[in-house]
């Protein structure tokens, strides 16, 4: 199809004037825009560019070449600074994407699409707009952070107000000193640069602009009646095209667009891309003929991208929702275009395309992403069908802004007990032997990158454990209400509890059933992991404070051995605060404090938690976290699996309700169950560094403290040695199981600090 780029049409029939201006710009306005006609009573005029890939097909390598040059404007006014760039959805969002490029900045776009469940950050209108509503969503929300300069990318500036209003709003959110507004062509008036300049004095801050080209329109009012003119050419009817679909091999956590922000750093999105565009040339008839890349809406860099790297002769353009008059007429931008029911979840109302005339290609390429594949595509199918012999439809994953995974769709418990902070990974394969793990955890790799084999107890020991539930659910539960009464105290009734998973977790879910069931207060949970050496899921945090305020969290844990965790929390909040902003408390609660290294306890005696004794079917049936960059990326929550496969063994519900059901009783023993008012010695740590020399051990973390840490050693390490007090048998029933089963040599010792401590055996000394 050959467009002829002229303001002629609109000048002889319209009125519409544009001109350039000769002392601005490097490059004629003229030559970059023609103008067409809207059905939109707020502004009459559409113009209608020929390097965006918007309303008119493009040759993609002539599009990469505009937003390119738009981009060396930019970086000149940037002068060596950071920038973060922003694009204005709809038809900005590849240009915004290509100045990024051309910056190697971070960038992100503005949405009209309110119902994917992501968080906003803030608002803002396009007064002239058929849909004036945008939405910043980024994700995690201090993704606004980065940059020393916000660059605003639009396709075109006429009155200002839009981007004004966008500097206003994203000024309160994260302010800077220097804006940049970039865009294709420059329209505005004097005026209006006056009101870009009051409110650069007003903020105090400095704002540039920049372009392709400068000039100016003259538009006569009441030009066209919005009903005047027919809003498209419709396909005729006639045979249709055959349509292929096929989904894109997507990862999940790519991000398809700038939606929620994309870094500048993509090897996964580069990845992502090369290969879907190999799944479409291998599915197209004519792999060397004309084909039309169509993307959809804001959906324009990936379907821009695959065009770039199809074969042939390639054009690209998208759909939109704006409404404008077609005219087959030489001097009109607009000369052919389709109108096709809204197909994206949850909208209504028509979409439209322009310029893919009947026989201008062999084949048409429809990218779009799983939210715009809805029954409703059947409708534009219908009408491509009409404008080319085959149709592939080329579905890609929609990245979705991670959210808590509850029950029962991940983990057993019920859906308003816990919202897991976890990333799902059941359906890859993390598993090792213990001894393949501990070899590589000992040289150099890191224990939360692979998962243990789930241990299967036999019947004996499941006979254990039910005893040990049965003698002690009524201390435990006295732990919980010590731990409540304090956390209320210090919290208060907006109290929010944000459990270490996975030992932290049951006794988030206990402690949230004690606020429910004795102060009839309903306290958010929330279980996040925390790694060792690797400190907490900041993605985590971030959704936390998202939802709430950071003040009213407190972490939970099970119970303390020699304070490892209770470090790693310390630093990784101080370290989470500085990067997000924001003001999350180390305070940690636990219900057993034996290395008395915590503030909130509900004893410090080393006794046995039932919830220590099993893995997951203790947990929730969730596992251990993942951090392993090969499967959590950037944005992304660390990992979990779910066990579905192990459901006819899971008592996490059980040990919940067992213990809940002595809370009735709980109120009038407040003031018998108050911990002892002494501050943290770490006397803990200081047993461990005594243990670990009295065996010529040089990694404390070789060393494992108290019940619950024994027991782990137990079940998912290679156990040594195991220390215990003579006095302490009623609680060790099931590490002596566990010793034996193993053939782990167990020493009595009576002046041990805990009941009993476990060595792991180190791989370098087969002495040892």
């Amino acid at each position: 199809m050959t467009t002829v780029w002229s303001g002629r049409w609109a000048e002889q029939n319209a009125g519409i004037l544009i001109r350039s201006d000769s002392e601005a710009g490097s490059e004629r306005v003229e030559d970059l825009v023609g103008v067409g006609i809207r059905r939109n009573p707020k502004r009459a005029q559409l113009l209608v560019s020929n390097v965006l890939g918007k309303h008119v097909p493009a040759d993609p390598r002539a599009i990469r070449s505009s937003g390119g040059r738009l981009g060396v404007l930019v970086a000149e006014k940037l002068a060596g600074q950071s920038a973060l760039v922003v694009g204005f959805a709809e038809t900005a969002t590849l240009l915004g994407q290509l100045v990024a490029d051309e910056l190697g900045a971070p960038y992100i776009h503005s949405t009209r699409r309110f119902d994917n469940g992501a968080a906003t950050s803030l608002t803002f209108s396009e007064a002239h707009s058929h849909a004036p509503s945008h939405a910043l969503q980024p994700w995690p929300p201090a993704f606004m952070d980065h940059g020393d300069i916000v660059v605003l990318v639009d396709d075109e500036v006429s009155t200002a107000r839009t981007a004004l209003g966008t500097i206003e709003a994203l000024h309160r959110l994260s302010p800077r000193k220097r804006y940049v507004l970039a865009s294709i062509i420059d329209m505005s008036s004097t005026a209006n640069r006056l009101q870009v300049d009051e409110l650069a004095r007003h903020l105090g801050v400095e704002i540039h602009r920049v372009s392709l080209a400068e000039g100016s329109i003259s538009v006569p009012e009441g030009i066209v009646p919005p009903t005047a003119l027919p809003i498209s050419g419709a396909s005729k009817p006639g045979a249709s095209g055959q349509i292929l679909r096929v989904k894109a091999p997507w990862p999940a956590g790519v991000r398809e667009c700038g939606r929620h922000g994309i870094d500048p750093d993509r090897p996964a999105f580069d990845k992502a891309v090369t290969a879907t565009a190999r799944l479409a040339a291998a599915a197209l008839p004519h792999p060397l003929g004309r084909t039309h890349v169509l993307g959809t809406e804001e959906l324009m860099h990936a379907p821009f991208r695959v065009a770039l790297e199809l074969p042939g002769d390639v054009v690209f353009s998208s759909t939109t929702r704006s409404p404008a008059v077609v005219l087959d007429l030489p001097g009109y931008p607009l000369r052919h275009g389709i109108t096709f029911t809204a197909h994206e979840v949850g909208a209504s109302g028509d979409r439209y395309a322009y310029n893919i005339s009947p026989g201008d290609q062999d084949q048409i390429v429809l990218v779009l992403d799983e939210d715009y594949d809805t029954p409703n595509l059947d409708g534009l199918l219908q009408e491509l069908g009409a404008l080319a012999p085959f149709v592939l439809v080329v579905t890609l994953r929609t990245y979705r802004p991670p959210r808590p995974l509850r029950g029962p769709e991940f983990g057993s418990y019920a859906s308003s007990d816990v919202g897991w902070l976890l990333t799902d990974l059941s359906e890859i394969s993390l598993e090792a032997p213990t001894p393949e793990r501990e070899r590589a955890m000992q040289g150099g790799g890191h224990y939360a990158e692979s998962l243990p084999i789930e241990y299967q107890p036999d019947a004996a020991y499941i006979e254990l454990f039910n005893k040990a539930l049965a003698a002690s659910s009524t201390r435990v539960a006295q732990a919980v209400a010590a731990v409540g009464e304090q956390i209320l105290h210090i919290r208060g009734t907006h109290t929010v509890l944000a459990s270490l998973a996975r030992a932290g977790t049951p006794i988030g879910v206990l402690l949230r059933r004690w606020a429910h069931d004795v102060h009839g207060l309903d306290w958010p949970h929330y279980s996040v992991s925390i790694v060792r050496d690797r400190g907490i899921d900041q993605i985590a945090l971030s959704y936390i404070a998202t939802q709430h305020d950071p003040r009213d969290v407190i972490f939970v844990d099970g119970w303390t051995g020699k304070g490892a965790i209770t470090n790693e929390l310390t630093q990784a909040v101080r370290a989470a605060n500085e990067v997000l902003g924001t003001s999350f408390d180390d305070a940690l609660a636990v219900l057993a404090d034996p290395g008395h290294c915590v503030p909130i306890f509900g004893t410090r005696d080393d006794f046995l938690i039932p919830s220590a004794c099993l893995n997951s079917t203790v947990s929730g049936l969730v596992s251990r976290t993942v951090l392993n960059p090969k499967f959590v990326g950037a944005g992304q929550f660390h990992g979990a699996k779910f066990y579905r496969d192990l459901a006819p063994n899971d008592v996490s519900n059980a040990l919940i309700d067992r213990i809940a059901a002595h809370f009735p009783d709980l109120p009038r023993l407040a003031s018998e169950v108050a911990p002892e008012s002494q501050p943290p010695d770490w006397r803990g740590w200081r047993a461990v560094v005594s243990v670990a020399a009295e065996f010529g051990i040089t990694n404390l973390n070789l060393v494992k403290p108290g019940v619950g840490e024994t027991t782990r050693v137990l079940l998912r390490r290679q156990p040594w040695k195991v220390l215990m007090r003579p006095d302490r048998e009623s609680d060790l029933a099931h590490i002596r199981h566990l010793a034996r089963e193993r053939g782990v040599e167990t020493i009595v010792r009576p002046d041990l600090a805990f009941s009993c401590i476990g060595l792991i055996r180190p791989t370098d000394s087969s002495e040892q």
